[in-house]
């Protein structure tokens, strides 16, 4: 069932390329899920931000990871992998999110990859125009470094520190004292040091790494995930978080490399698919201030299945922010 009655002819005139030629941010026209411009969920692909809720865009970088690259590679991938979610009413929400929350996807994030030094304050001022406009923030990755510049950005927005969800196999909380450094498993380290998250307030899911120090982070690993089950796993979650501002970071490679093996350092025994949306589905409680979904690597996906679920995660984000803006289930 598509969302709307419009007749598919080519004289349509509201029907396909809609993410260039939709006038209004709300609605959703028909498409054909092959072919057309592609923008995140066809949301209008444009700058201009006036009237936006929440604005998606790209970050593709790959210059901070640490094993396999081809991250700057992922806003693509999941944008192109989102396409047949713009046609259904998500599921299991049964409404379409894009009557109650404007959403445009505002391309991508531009920074000169020559000079890396330069890139945490591209990443920054990216985020604080867009911030500024008054709309939250869905980016996608780019491996999980852009993180960092993100957080300090939505720090200074909403005030520190925030509570952190950080979906991952990683706890990415490594010391690394540098000011400089291009890392995307220390990003944590440095956003509890510098006082922009509360790791009191704040929980790591899926983790199944070791480190040391976690820095006084809320861990609930894999294997608790599997043990206890999602429902009581979300219920801790939004016991460790309660109403804070909170920012929702989703690594892919929190999943089993079986339903997400297109990720730059996957690791064995993480949580399927079912299980991730099963308790992002659940955040409705949770004051989302910003979100992320980073380190889709297409070079080493096989058919799209990485992409895919991590364009289910963000459309399902969507799907939360629109619930907590009035959006009601039938």
């Amino acid at each position: 069932m598509t969302l709307t009655a419009l007749p598919l002819t080519p004289e349509a005139p509201m029907a396909g390329d809609s993410a260039i030629r939709r006038n209004p941010l709300h609605g959703t026209w028909p498409e054909n899920t092959y072919a057309g411009v592609l923008s995140f969920m066809r949301r209008n692909y444009t700058r201009d931000l006036t009237g936006a809720d929440l604005v998606v865009s790209g970050i593709p970088l790959d210059l901070a990871t640490t094993f396999r690259p081809g991250a700057r590679l992922g806003p693509a991938s999941v944008r192109a992998a989102s396409v047949q979610l713009s046609e259904l009413k998500p599921f299991p929400w049964g409404f379409d999110p894009f009557e109650t929350l404007a959403v445009v996807d505002a391309g991508d994030c531009w920074f000169d990859a020559h000079n890396p030094l330069t890139i945490p304050e591209a990443i920054r001022q990216h985020a604080r125009r867009i911030l500024a406009s008054g709309a939250r923030m869905l980016t996608l990755g780019g491996d999980h470094y852009i993180t960092y510049p993100l957080l300090q950005a939505h720090a200074e927005k909403w005030g520190v520190p925030l509570s952190l969800i950080h979906f991952d196999a990683h706890c990415d909380t490594w010391p690394d004292d540098s000011p400089d450094s291009l890392n995307h498993g220390t990003m944590f380290y440095k956003a509890v040091k510098e006082g922009l998250i509360d790791p009191a307030r704040s929980v790591q899911i899926g983790i199944r790494t070791w480190n040391d120090d976690f820095m006084g982070m809320q861990v609930i690993d894999a294997p608790t995930v599997h043990r206890l089950g999602t429902v009581a796993v979300l219920q801790q979650v939004l016991d460790i978080v309660g109403d804070r501002p909170t920012y929702l970071t989703f690594d892919i490679d929190c999943l089993d490399p079986a339903h997400a093996p297109g990720t730059g350092t996957p690791v064995a025994g993480g949580l399927s698919s079912a299980q991730a949306l099963e308790i992002v589905r659940g955040m409705t409680p949770v004051h989302l201030v910003g979100m992320d979904v980073v380190e889709v690597s297409p070079p080493f996906d096989q058919s799209d299945i990485t992409a895919l679920a991590a364009a289910h995660i963000a459309a399902d984000l969507i799907c939360v922010l629109a619930a907590q803006k009035g959006a009601v289930r039938p």
